[in-house]
C-alpha cells in the first residue's frame, strides 16, 4: 500500500481540531498524544463521535489518526475532531462525500456565544428595574 496522508482542520465552539491522516492499521486514534479512549476519559459518547466516521468508511479504514485538539470542553472537541476526521477521509475517498453530507459530518456547528451589549451585565442580563 502506498503511504497517503491527509492533513484537515474542523471545529466546534472554542474547539479546534487538527487531523493527521496516514495509512495503518486503522485502529490507533491518538488524540493529544493519548488513545482516544484514555483521552475522552472512557465515554462512550464522545468516542462514538470518531468511531462513527470509522464505520462509514469501513473497509477502507486502514488509516490511523493523529488529532491534536485545543480549546472548548470535551464534547465540542469531540465534535471538531468528528469534522476534521470526515474532512480528512473526505480527501482520501471523495465518493463518501453524499454519506457524510446526510448524517451531518460535514456540516460546521456555527453556534457560538452571544457578545455583551454594551448597558448590560451580560449578553442579554440587565440590571434590576426599580419602578420606585
Amino acid at each position: 500500500m502506498q503511504k497517503h496522508e491527509q492533513i484537515q482542520t474542523g471545529g466546534r465552539k472554542e474547539a479546534r481540531a487538527s487531523v493527521q491522516l496516514t495509512s495503518g492499521s486503522g485502529t490507533k486514534i491518538i488524540i493529544n498524544g493519548k488513545p482516544a479512549t484514555t483521552y475522552f476519559q472512557d465515554n462512550s459518547i464522545f468516542l462514538q463521535y470518531i468511531l462513527n466516521v470509522y464505520e462509514i468508511v469501513g473497509d477502507g479504514a486502514k488509516y490511523d489518526a493523529k488529532i491534536s485538539v485545543e480549546g472548548g470542553g470535551l464534547s465540542a472537541q469531540a465534535q471538531a475532531s468528528r469534522l476534521a476526521l470526515s474532512k480528512a477521509f473526505l480527501a482520501v475517498f471523495p465518493n463518501l462525500r453524499k454519506t457524510f453530507k446526510e448524517r451531518g459530518f460535514l456540516t460546521r456547528d456555527a453556534r457560538i456565544k452571544e457578545r455583551r451589549k454594551y448597558g448590560l451585565k451580560k449578553a442579554r442580563k440587565a440590571s434590576q428595574f426599580s419602578k420606585r
